[in-house]
């Protein structure tokens, strides 16, 4: 079939819940994509940070069939033999105490949120039902009924409501807020220390060391949504490392699994995931073996093949040559590691066409909250491949 006859079948018998761009891929390697006529493409996108360590890594792929050769599923009902070294893995590599593993990022929230609550009413003393969780105005953590309560975006929440109670919104980058709206009853603040779905919105300089300040002082749990920023797509292999600090949880998705298998999990202390008993929570694929091996795999290529460090490194180089091109219709390039976004003036337009006119050009990456553009190349990326994509995209913007 060609690309139409493919996107037919997709408008027929789907849900339109997405706006894609009118490409229609088939395989991936590397930083590389082809759609269905055979031509190729720079993945720009990295599924929203799901295959930083590139597509269909062969190491990972191989840790995939392996183990599905031998276990699969067995449920949290029994033991496997692949949960146990998921999790000193993983501890040993965040510095974490405990680890609570589920499938997307937004049941990785989910289960912050309700850990925290219960955290709220055993240890803190908060009264059963008025445990309070601050977030931040223009977050993205998710598309659940109670995520999208507490989002400030529009759009989500038109028509899905009553929404949960018990969340407070504040403005992001702005510590005294935070400060101000504590009282007795809250027990957690939720933020993402970079807002991607956001527009890549970079909050002040220290702000997460004053954030980290008031939540000790206040005896609030500090939770960073590390889905999208972490693991080496800053540069770091979490973004709270920029400011040398540590959440009391943090969680991480995406590419826990190098983009093999929905795979997501909840850092904490002891004393957050400590708090809850057999039957408080779970999930029948949280945890088993396949998604163990292969996010084994995926966070040990990570670290052996040095995808940090390039992050780092072409983050800088990339970040440098998008604002070198000089154009009325471009107002910021903004970034850190390989999570940049370019924000568009209002007069452009529109960013989707940009982004249409770059996937004519054999690149691909996507608009985000209107004017912005957002590139995010798996960190597997190099020099010469920056070199190529910054041409294309002066050339956009050359017209």
């Amino acid at each position: 079939m060609d690309a139409p006859q493919y996107t037919h079948l997709e408008q027929r018998y789907g849900a339109h819940n997405y706006h894609p761009l009118d490409v229609v891929l088939k395989r991936g390697e590397g930083v590389w994509v082809w759609d269905v006529a055979g031509i190729k493409y720079l993945d720009c996108l990295s599924a929203y940070s799901a295959v930083n360590q590139g597509h269909c890594h062969p190491r990972i792929m191989q840790a995939l069939i392996e183990q599905a050769r031998t276990l699969t599923l067995t449920s949290r009902a029994f033991r496997n033999d692949q949960l146990g070294l998921f999790y000193q893995e993983l501890c040993a590599l965040t510095r974490s105490h405990k680890v609570l593993p589920m499938n997307s990022g937004a049941e990785a929230v989910e289960t912050a949120i309700k850990a925290v609550r219960k955290w709220g009413v055993v240890e803190k003393g908060v009264a059963e039902g008025k445990a309070e969780v601050i977030v931040c105005r223009n977050n993205f953590h998710g598309r659940t009924i109670t995520i999208v309560g507490f989002s400030t975006d529009g759009d989500s929440r038109k028509g899905f409501g009553p929404f949960t109670p018990g969340f407070k919104v504040i403005p992001f980058g702005d510590a005294r807020a935070l400060e101000e709206a504590i009282t007795p009853h809250t027990v957690g603040f939720l933020v993402e220390p970079i807002q991607g779905e956001g527009g890549v919105i970079i909050p002040p300089s220290g702000y997460l060391r004053d954030v980290r300040r008031i939540c000790s002082n206040h005896r609030v749990i500090l939770i960073l949504d590390e889905i999208q920023t972490g693991l080496g797509r800053t540069g770091r292999l979490l973004a709270e490392a920029h400011d040398n600090i540590e959440a009391d949880l943090t969680l991480i998705g995406k590419a826990l699994s190098g983009g093999f298998y929905p795979v997501s999990a909840v850092l904490s202390n002891r004393e957050v995931l400590g708090v809850l008993k057999p039957g408080d929570h779970g999930s029948t694929f949280g945890g088993n073996p396949l998604a163990c091996a292969v996010s084994r795999m995926a966070l040990k290529v990570l670290v052996e093949e040095g995808m940090i460090e390039n992050a780092a490194q072409m983050g800088a180089y990339f970040l440098e040559g998008l604002r070198q091109i000089r154009s009325p219709l471009i107002r910021e390039v903004r970034g850190r590691g390989l999570l940049i976004g370019m924000e568009l003036d209002p007069e452009a337009g529109g960013a989707r066409a940009y982004c249409e006119k770059l996937m004519e050009k054999r690149l691909l990456c996507k608009e985000t909250h209107r004017h912005i553009i957002r590139f995010a190349p798996p960190l597997v990326i190099d020099r010469d491949t920056i070199d190529w994509a910054l041409e294309r995209i002066a050339d956009v913007f050359d017209k």
